[in-house]
């Protein structure tokens, strides 16, 4: 795991993932494919992101002695998908913390102004007593992730985690900018963004190649 500018943003360096990162950038790879990747992606960089979770002893009998045991502690985690993208890694996020609760935020890119447009909400509640981790693919020009950092903190949360599969500079910038606090996981960071508001070398559009929309 890499630290990247601060302690709060981390890229993680592991030949797995990297070799996965390679696989999804592929414009060869179909879509079923390409949504297998982003989940398996999301597993091992949940699995950093999720080191420190809060937990708690109990006492827990084995088959052949009573030991002290770590369990999570506190009120479950919420996942929070950016629509439409964000949903293949609420999935994956789900096989880690099924306990999780789950909310939405929809959100697209203006395709002039390359702004995010909200069109959809739903939190779960008691959201300012949870662990929360906001997840989407790409973190590009970081418009997206700070509206909905933003929507966070208004809804009263306090203590969030974004997931992201492939980011940029710039990105990461704006959302260290908005909300210093909030850290950032990244299975990539990429150069930089084109004239198009589009990572490079990146994937292309997250969400039409999951979806086979292109």
């Amino acid at each position: 795991m890499n630290d990247f500018g601060t302690a709060n943003v981390n890229v993680i360096d592991h030949p797995l993932v990297a070799h996965k990162i390679t696989l999804l950038r592929s414009v060869e790879t179909p879509s079923a494919e390409f949504r297998s990747l982003c989940q398996e992606i999301t597993l091992l960089i949940a699995y950093e992101a999720l080191r420190d979770l809060p937990t708690n002893t109990r006492k827990v009998t084995t088959p052949v002695a009573e030991t002290e045991a770590l369990e999570l502690s506190g009120s479950a985690p919420a996942v929070v998908g950016i629509l439409r993208a964000g949903l293949v890694m609420v999935d994956a996020i789900l096989t880690l913390l099924p306990h999780a609760r789950v909310g939405h935020l929809g959100m697209y890119r203006d395709p002039k102004t390359h702004q995010p447009v909200a069109y959809y909400d739903k939190l779960p509640s008691q959201i300012d007593s949870r662990e929360v981790i906001l997840v989407d693919p790409m973190l590009a020009t970081g418009g997206s992730a700070v509206a909905a950092l933003d929507h966070l903190a208004q809804a009263g949360a306090n203590n969030v985690r974004l997931l992201s599969i492939i980011g940029c500079p710039e990105g990461v910038a704006a959302v260290q900018a908005a909300h210093p606090n909030a850290s950032i996981t990244l299975a990539a960071l990429d150069e930089r963004l084109n004239e198009n508001a589009y990572i490079v070398p990146g994937l292309g559009d997250a969400g039409d190649r999951i979806y086979g929309t292109l």
